[in-house]
């Protein structure tokens, strides 16, 4: 453990869900796989159609609509939906096809091998503070078998734009009831988590779960308040 910055009284915490409480590298390779998979299989005319062909439609709405970056899930939702407009289906057609692809998605998207440490500490936490999750991504804590942890869980796109805009961070501070400088934001990331949060008035804790150096990592614009390497070094702060 590193402190950076003083540290004030923490009267509740804040959490990133991907990679911060579990390593989701392994689960959205194999969510990718398994959803293009679906997407291939749904429609002869798409059989061919490859990731390279998906990321250009994804890249092709990004620029039509700047604001859908802001909520990944109907990113991915409308992009599957032009992939299958495209190929001459309805828009009606495309609709129910594009939500049977991003429920296999979310199927695979919620298969985490959740860590003991992760419910041990969220556990040994959350009798002492209140804890809330705040994501970018399309992770669901109750389909994690999370969500009794939390306060409640904040997503971007229907609760705000993605970290670090300072949305979902200030949404987390009026429901809580509670000054940001008195809550702590736990994050792997240095831009969304750290520059967010603390933009946010909040005290930052960045998980470094890859051995990273702060010193030499490019976006490391902002100094933590602490750098930890175990989620269960959390509970030495309160």
């Amino acid at each position: 453990m590193k402190f950076y910055r003083p540290l004030g009284p923490i009267k509740a915490i804040t959490f990133d869900l991907d990679d911060t409480l579990y390593d989701n590298h392994p689960v959205i390779r194999k969510t990718t796989a398994e959803s293009h998979a679906a997407l291939q299989a749904f429609h002869p005319a798409l059989r061919e159609f490859t990731p390279a062909d998906y990321q250009a439609l994804r890249d092709e709405l990004l620029a039509r609509e700047p604001e859908i970056y802001h909520d990944v899930s109907e990113w991915r939702r409308r992009s599957v939906e032009l992939a299958m407009i495209n190929i001459g289906l309805s828009a009606a057609e495309a609709r129910a096809g594009a939500s049977e692809v991003m429920g296999v998605f979310h199927q695979w998207r919620s298969e985490v091998e959740m860590p003991d440490e992760t419910h041990q500490t969220l556990t040994w936490l959350g009798e002492r503070v209140p804890l809330v999750a705040i994501t970018n991504g399309n992770a669901c804590p109750e389909k994690l078998g999370i969500n009794h942890y939390f306060q409640f869980a904040l997503r971007a796109g229907p609760h705000g734009r993605a970290k670090p805009w300072q949305d979902m961070y200030q949404l987390a501070a009026e429901r809580l009831n509670i000054a940001p400088e008195h809550i702590l934001h736990v994050g792997d990331d240095l831009t969304t988590d750290v520059v967010g949060s603390i933009n946010a008035g909040m005290q930052a804790c960045w998980i470094n779960l890859r051995d990273g150096n702060l010193m030499k990592i490019d976006d490391a614009r902002l100094l933590p308040h602490v750098e930890i390497h175990q989620l269960a070094s959390l509970t030495s702060l309160l």
